[in-house]
């Protein structure tokens, strides 16, 4: 399946979140200073270190924004102020509330490339999501052989110049949404096999172990902006897509 990019919604006061709901996302990283100062103010010690440690002051700037609108949206949703989220993180960094936090059991998973984030939210589901911008890139054929299993490969070599840098950020945002959602690592990324054309929808075709149990997932392509391609990973079937524009 693939989303357009033309139905992103204002937020209504009453933010509400059922589980047979996705929640996504999408926010502008670009943010002026006042904006990054109050965001900067809602993160704990441990995130105002990492943010420390970044070389370039751009990327420091994406982090704050990135996590502190993190925690904004999942203050609304727990009815929490954002600095008193608390996080755990699994083994690959993943991160998750404890179990402490708001009384419910959400899942969320974040993403962005250049000035964008996007981020998802469910109840009781668990999910991953990935978000790619287009740029060039020369060597897209020898990351695929590393990276994709040898059917997606040939795929990407089968393609004309101009179609294998979208298809393989295509292949990319898709693999990864779903190792995200596992909280694996990018040793896992060969073992999630898609298929996908220039004029198809991505379709999970194998995972790793941990997808592979008695419930289904659903791999759904996102555009949500010129320029990028995404991707996101939900367990379970019979849920519906929210698209939300953060303010």
């Amino acid at each position: 399946m693939t989303a357009s990019n033309d139905t992103w919604l204002s937020p209504t006061a009453d933010l509400s979140l059922l589980k047979d709901e996705v929640h996504i996302w999408r926010a502008e990283l670009n943010l002026p200073e006042w904006r990054l100062q109050h965001l900067a103010q809602l993160l704990s010690p441990d995130e105002q270190q990492r943010a420390e440690r970044f070389y370039f002051e751009q990327h420091r700037q994406r982090f704050i924004a990135a996590r502190g609108i993190l925690r904004t949206l999942l203050g609304r949703y727990l009815a929490i102020e954002p600095h008193q989220l608390q996080f755990r993180y699994q083994p690959r960094g993943k991160p998750v509330l404890v179990e402490s936090c708001g009384g419910k059991q959400l899942f969320f998973n974040l993403s962005h490339s250049n000035d964008l984030a996007l981020y998802a939210v469910t109840l009781e589901r668990q999910v991953g999501i990935d978000l790619e911008y287009l740029r060039p890139i020369s060597d897209a054929e020898q990351l695929a052989k590393r990276f994709f299993s040898a059917g997606e490969y040939e795929a990407i070599r089968a393609l004309s110049p101009s179609q294998k840098q979208e298809a393989f950020f295509r292949y990319w945002t898709c693999k990864e949404a779903c190792i995200k959602a596992t909280g694996e690592g990018l040793a896992q990324l060969d073992k999630v096999e898609i298929s996908l054309t220039p004029e198809a929808p991505a379709n999970l075709l194998n995972s790793p172990s941990p997808l592979q149990n008695d419930q289904d997932w659903v791999l759904l392509e996102l555009t949500p902006a010129s320029n990028y391609v995404a991707a996101v990973a939900v367990v379970g079937k019979g849920w519906q897509l929210s698209r939300w524009q953060f303010l």
